[in-house]
């Protein structure tokens, strides 16, 4: 607010101070002036001007006439503009015709010397308005698109964690059960698991409040899970990687990968009687990091419809958020019996 304030002032003195130097100017080179009228006046009217449109701003604040001035406001603001611009050149030719400020030769009458002033004096009133409502109305757009853009990311911020709470619990429930199966049965494999449970656990609450996670980080999320649902589908599960070591830095939305797998293996893997293969492949393709995710089995026609699960629909609206239109999300059937999820996103760090 004080900075405001002082802003205000510097603008005022500058402003009133080149208005004097100008009429100086032309008095002095132009008009050939040299009396000791000419400096006098001129100060005379910078300091009313200083004062009535200092007044005048004090009357905008107080009746709440700062931009956007709406439609039934503009009649009490012209009656103000009216009323400051009647005082500041009555008071101006009163007060030069009590200092006598002018030549004696030329002496007209108060009426005609306000008159006079009233034609002259008042764009400078006029002029000072408009730079303040312009000021204003700039700084109004400006605020505005702060305030847009900070919404924008708050609403980018609460969608992301939407989608994030529906994908954590959805991956610990099977990953739970896989344990649970294997207490009895093998207690050794089951401390192994929950040791691959805890580090998915671990690296979901660390990524929690990021945007993106370097690839590495998460694949070992993966690998980790699968390592788990392969306790419940033994040999039925083939896992298969054919990862580019370079691709392994790029950032991707964190739990996306695991996500896609999980929609895997519970719409693909878990309905073939003989269970089938997974396989997960990172390369650069076209300047862009391509990620797929094939598995066994078909969509059966069901690519748009709520039977893909959480998972397609998060991954479009999470590249859509983070990326724009410069990611890509894709489900098809290839032909050979695989369902096919690819996921393009373009490249964020250069490579050696």
């Amino acid at each position: 607010m004080r900075s405001k304030s002082s802003l205000y002032w510097w603008c005022q003195l500058g402003g009133w101070l080149l208005y004097g130097l100008t009429m100086l100017f032309f008095a002095f080179v132009f008009e050939n002036k040299n009396n000791d009228v000419v400096f006098p006046r001129i100060s005379i009217t910078i300091l009313l001007g200083l004062f009535y449109t200092h007044l005048l701003r004090e009357l905008i604040l107080k009746l709440e006439l700062r931009p956007p001035v709406s439609k039934q406001k503009w009649n009490k603001l012209t009656a103000i503009v009216i009323g400051v611009l009647i005082l500041f050149n009555l008071t101006n030719s009163a007060i030069v015709e009590w200092l006598q400020m002018f030549d004696p030769r030329n002496k007209a009458s108060v009426e005609k010397r306000f008159l006079a002033n009233l034609i002259l004096d008042s764009p400078l009133i006029l002029v000072w308005l408009s730079i303040y409502y312009i000021w204003h109305y700039v700084e109004l757009g400006t605020t505005n698109v702060i305030q847009k853009v900070r919404l924008e990311s708050l609403v980018k911020e609460l969608e992301l964690k939407t989608i994030k709470s529906h994908i954590n619990p959805h991956f610990i429930f099977n990953a739970l059960n896989s344990i649970r199966a294997l207490v009895d049965e093998n207690p050794e494999r089951a401390r192994k698991a929950i040791t691959e449970l805890s580090n998915i656990l671990r690296s979901s609450m660390q990524t929690e409040k990021q945007e993106t996670v370097p690839f590495e980080k998460e694949l070992n999320i993966v690998k980790d899970y699968l390592a788990l649902e392969h306790i419940r589908f033994e040999d039925r599960l083939r896992v298969e990687y054919d990862i580019d070591e370079d691709t392994l830095d790029q950032p991707v939305p964190p739990m996306m990968l695991q996500t896609l797998v999980e929609n895997a293996i519970k719409h693909g893997i878990s309905k073939q009687k003989d269970g089938g293969q997974i396989k997960v492949i990172s390369d650069y393709t076209n300047n862009h990091h391509e990620l797929i995710v094939l598995n066994s089995g078909s969509l059966n026609g069901n690519a748009g419809s709520k039977e893909d699960g959480f998972g397609i629909t998060s991954t479009r609206n999470r590249l859509k958020l983070l990326f724009g239109d410069k990611a890509s999300f894709d489900i098809r059937d290839t032909s050979n019996d695989m369902v096919e999820a690819k996921v393009i996103m373009p490249v964020q760090f250069a490579h050696s």
